[in-house]
């Protein structure tokens, strides 16, 4: 089993900035994709931002130029820098992490979620 915990949210202002981290812990083996994804309320979870285990990034339209994505692969660990954060930028973000367990099965792990609010 694979658990996936987020930190770093929090209420900020428009333009303000925030760190999101997200620690992956239990029987791994290897993780390739890393990613952060988000829901506002009455909305569909969508990819935020997504890197591979060789830290190649991909970020989502709304995102690029403000947010950056990168990972220490010896902490199992992804981030998300935020900057020049807008209202539409609310939301609750979540952590996600595929690879391969000990036992060599494929995983898929979400985090519970950690509330990113940015007031105008």
């Amino acid at each position: 089993q694979v658990q996936l915990v987020e930190s770093g949210g929090g209420l900020v202002q428009a333009g303000g900035s925030l760190r999101l981290s997200c620690a992956a812990s239990g029987s791994i083996f290897s993780i390739n994709a890393m990613g952060w994804y988000r829901q506002a309320p009455g909305k569909q979870r969508e990819l935020v931002a997504d890197i591979t285990k060789g830290g190649i990034p991909n970020y989502a339209d709304s995102v690029k130029g403000r947010f950056t994505i990168s990972r220490d692969n010896a902490k199992n660990t992804v981030y998300l820098q935020m900057n020049s954060l807008k209202p539409e930028d609310t939301a609750v973000y979540y952590c996600n992490a595929e690879g391969l367990n000990f036992l060599r099965a494929r995983f898929g792990s979400w985090g519970q979620g950690t509330q990113v609010t940015v007031s105008s």
